[in-house]
C-alpha cells in the first residue's frame, strides 16, 4: 500500500509538470529555454540542499555512465517538453509524452527480458486503446501542432530512458540532485543560443520554479526511489494515468474543457492500468 501511495503521488507531480510548464510558456509567455533553466536550477537547489544534508559531499558519488546517461537523458526530455508545452494543450501534451514514454519502457523491459504477465500486456493494451480514442480524427477530436507533437513525443523517448536509468542509479537524492546540477550547463547553452530570456509575464515565476523545486526536483527523487522496486513493463503501464490527470488539471487552471471523448479514454486508461495491477494465477498441478 505504502508503495502504491507513493507511486500516485508521483503521477499528480508529473501531472502537475504539464500543467505548470503550460502555464509558464504558453499563459505567461515566457520563453521555453528560459523556463528551462529555472525548472533545472532551482529543481537542483532543492535537490542539492537536501542530498548534501543528509549524505555530505563524500556521499554524492554515483558510477559516470549512470550520471552520464541520466544527465542526457534528462536534458532530452527537459528540451522537448519545454518547447512543446507552449504548442500543445497541456492533457493532449502529456498523453503524447506518456504514450512514447510506455513504448520506450515496454521496449527496455523486452530489451532486459523482464517477464511480462498476460495481465500487464492486456492492460497495456486496453490503455493504448484509451489513447487511441483520445487522439481519433473526427468530432470532439484534437488538432496536433506538428511541431509540438513531434518535440513531445522526443521528450517522452528521453524520460523513457532517463526512467530506465534510474533503475541502477544506486541512492535516488543524490543521483537526482547530479543529474539536475550537471544539466544546467546544458540548459545554459541552450539558453544562450535561444536568446529568450527576459521574456513573458512576470507571474510565470512561480509556475516555473514550482515545476522546478517542488514537481520535477522532489517528484524526480521520489520517482528514482520507487522504480527499483517495480517492474519496468508496470511503471510504464502507471505513467498513462498522467495524461487524464493533467487534462482535468487543464480544465481547471486553463479552462481546457474535457470532452465526452476523453471520460471514455480516462475509463480505458485506467482500466488498463487495473488490469495490469492484477496477478497471474498459479497453475494447477
Amino acid at each position: 500500500m505504502r508503495l502504491l501511495s507513493l507511486t500516485a503521488l508521483v503521477m499528480i507531480a508529473f501531472a502537475a509538470n504539464s500543467v505548470l510548464n503550460r502555464m509558464a510558456v504558453h499563459g505567461a509567455g515566457w520563453g521555453p529555454a528560459f523556463t528551462g533553466v529555472v525548472r533545472l536550477s532551482s529543481g537542483a537547489a532543492v535537490l542539492l540542499v537536501m542530498a548534501l544534508g543528509t549524505k555530505g559531499w563524500r556521499g554524492m558519488r554515483m558510477l559516470p555512465s549512470v550520471a552520464g546517461a541520466g544527465v542526457a537523458t534528462l536534458f532530452l526530455y527537459i528540451y522537448g517538453f519545454s518547447i512543446a508545452s507552449g504548442l500543445i494543450d497541456a492533457g493532449v501534451g502529456a498523453l503524447t509524452l506518456f504514450g512514447m514514454v510506455q513504448i520506450t519502457m515496454f521496449g527496455g523491459a523486452l530489451v532486459l527480458r523482464e517477464p511480462i504477465s498476460l495481465w500487464r500486456w492486456i492492460g497495456a493494451g486496453l490503455a493504448f486503446a484509451g489513447l487511441a480514442v483520445l487522439l481519433a480524427p473526427g468530432s470532439g477530436g484534437q488538432h496536433l501542432d506538428p511541431l509540438g507533437f513531434g518535440l513531445m513525443a522526443l521528450a517522452g523517448v528521453g524520460w523513457g530512458l532517463y526512467s530506465l536509468n534510474g533503475r541502477r542509479a544506486g541512492d535516488p537524492l543524490v543521483a537526482s540532485a547530479l543529474n539536475f546540477a550537471l544539466a544546467v550547463p546544458l540548459a545554459l547553452i541552450w539558453l544562450g543560443v535561444a536568446r529568450d530570456a527576459g521574456q513573458g509575464a512576470a507571474w510565470g515565476w512561480g509556475p516555473a520554479l514550482a515545476s522546478g523545486a517542488i514537481t520535477s526536483g522532489l517528484g524526480y527523487a521520489l520517482w528514482y526511489r520507487v522504480l527499483p522496486q517495480i517492474p519496468a513493463s508496470l511503471a510504464a503501464i502507471a505513467q498513462l494515468s498522467v495524461p487524464i490527470l493533467a487534462a482535468l488539471g487543464g480544465a481547471v487552471l486553463l479552462a481546457e474543457t474535457p470532452t465526452l471523448r476523453f471520460w471514455i479514454a480516462a475509463a480505458l486508461v485506467l482500466g488498463g492500468i487495473a488490469l495490469s495491477l492484477r496477478k497471474n494465477r498459479p497453475k494447477a498441478r
